[in-house]
């Protein structure tokens, strides 16, 4: 009995204990996160009033880049990808400097034209907070790592306003295929108290519940799991462009400064001469096509070229929210070709889905869909990610996540590794391959003729 009670006491303490350690770092995140978007916002007001400012884009990428070579190395690239290899590799130790430096960074980014996205800095900058906070308490290794990934699921919660997804991806997207349920308490209440603090400070979120959704039957099964292998292909050519890309401007022979200055001159040259549109955020694309507008058939090619450009030249910034961009067009132009009504509902699909399969996330992916489109979408936007996200196989747009699963057992990889750095071979089993099932299905076919 003694030994019963005392196991209530130790689990009621140590609620208690993450309860108050996890709404310390949502109060710090969304904090942090106010002051990004504000300074976003009134940035990006006054580059609005500036004509033609994309002209300007190569000095910003410079700038940008500067910075953070200078500063804080640790804040390069879109964010996410460097605070999932702090939590691997160094146990969420993330340098205190990185936070002001990403979020200037960013911003200089973005409000010069630069095509990133938010989230990224606010996942580094919560994450990066939580960190300062875990060293200043003089946490246990564990416990400090626990902390950087509260950090990170309420930077992602009150960057778009989606406090149970934030705190899901924060938690799906370091291990493909694995959910950390030891940080699942701490996350929900780091997002959820971020979220209040960002909307207490007076941070908006769109949401855009009142959309009408085709009845779920045999014809619109099939047309989502279309769509979610559309999306994972979609997905596989931004993570491989993303790669190319990068790989490409780090083998340029000068000093890296001059990649942002070529990096910024060609994407002047993709907003002087196809549209403006696939510069910057993006977000009234976005929301053109969550409305059911008809977008351009390659806007989800150049948003996607456009992005791999500023990341890989030395920008600054996430890539979460070109993620959308290029869903939303993926899932538009869909529609279009298969004359569907449903626009808007394909778009918002769409959007949701490439998340799943660029970042490995279907779960969080499928919640988000909800707190952003209202639950009648769940079961269609549930199986577009699934399949998106098996689509991708073991590719991520963040090879420092660790491969935790076998999406196939006809596909032998070594989980435990970075996703960047698995090797994968086909079985040669004839029956646990499509093309051994298609062979064996044509031999019955033509045994029956005769």
């Amino acid at each position: 009995m003694k030994q019963k009670l005392n196991e209530q006491i130790t689990l009621v303490a140590s609620v208690v204990k993450w309860s108050c350690y996890a709404s310390i770092v949502g109060v710090l995140v969304g904090l942090g996160t106010t002051v990004f978007l504000r300074a976003l916002s009134w940035t990006s007001g006054q580059c609005e009033r500036v004509p033609n400012s994309y002209l300007y884009l190569p000095l910003a990428l410079l700038a940008s880049s500067l910075l953070v070579q200078w500063l804080a190395p640790d804040a390069a690239g879109h964010g996410t990808e460097k605070v999932i290899e702090a939590v691997h590799k160094r146990m969420g130790r993330i340098p205190l400097a990185v936070v002001p430096v990403k979020l200037v960074a960013t911003v200089i980014t973005l409000a010069g034209g630069g095509s990133a996205g938010k989230e990224g800095p606010c996942a580094q900058i919560g994450a990066g907070l939580a960190s300062g906070f875990g060293r200043l308490l003089r946490l246990e290794p564990l416990d400090q790592r626990k902390l950087v990934i509260c950090g990170i699921s309420a930077g992602f919660a009150t960057v778009f306003g989606t406090p149970i997804a934030g705190a899901l991806f924060g938690i799906e997207v370091l291990v493909l295929g694995q959910m950390l349920y030891d940080v699942l308490f701490p996350s929900f209440v780091a997002g959820i108290v971020g979220y209040h603090v960002a909307t207490q400070l007076g941070v908006q979120y769109s949401y855009q519940v009142g959309r009408v959704i085709p009845e779920l039957t045999s014809r619109s099964f099939a047309e989502m799991l279309l769509l979610g292998i559309w999306c994972g292909l979609v997905a596989l050519l931004l993570i491989e462009a993303m790669k190319v890309i990068h790989k490409l401007f780090d083998n340029l022979p000068w000093h890296r400064s001059m990649n942002a200055l070529l990096g910024g001159c060609i994407l002047v040259l993709i907003g002087a001469l196809v549209s403006k549109r696939y510069l910057g955020l993006g977000l009234e694309t976005i929301d053109a096509g969550l409305r059911g507008e008809v977008l351009p058939v390659g806007a989800f090619l150049w948003k996607g070229l456009a992005t791999a450009i500023t990341l890989g030249c030395g920008g600054s910034g996430g890539v979460v929210t070109p993620i959308f961009f290029i869903g939303t067009a993926a899932g538009n132009l869909f529609a279009q070709l298969l004359s569907e009504p449903y626009v808007a509902t394909f778009s918002a699909i769409g959007m949701v889905a490439l998340l799943a399969g660029a970042a490995n996330t279907p779960i969080a992916a499928s919640v988000m869909a909800m707190e952003l489109f209202g639950p009648a979408i769940a079961p269609h936007a549930a199986v577009a990610c699934m399949v998106s996200f098996l689509i991708v196989g073991y590719r991520s747009i963040y090879p420092s996540q660790v491969l935790g699963i076998q999406k196939s057992a006809s596909l032998k990889v070594a989980t435990g590794k970075p996703v960047g750095e698995v090797e994968v071979a086909v079985v040669s089993h004839r029956e646990k391959s499509l093309i051994g099932f298609m062979a064996m299905a044509l031999r019955l076919v033509k045994k029956r003729e005769r």
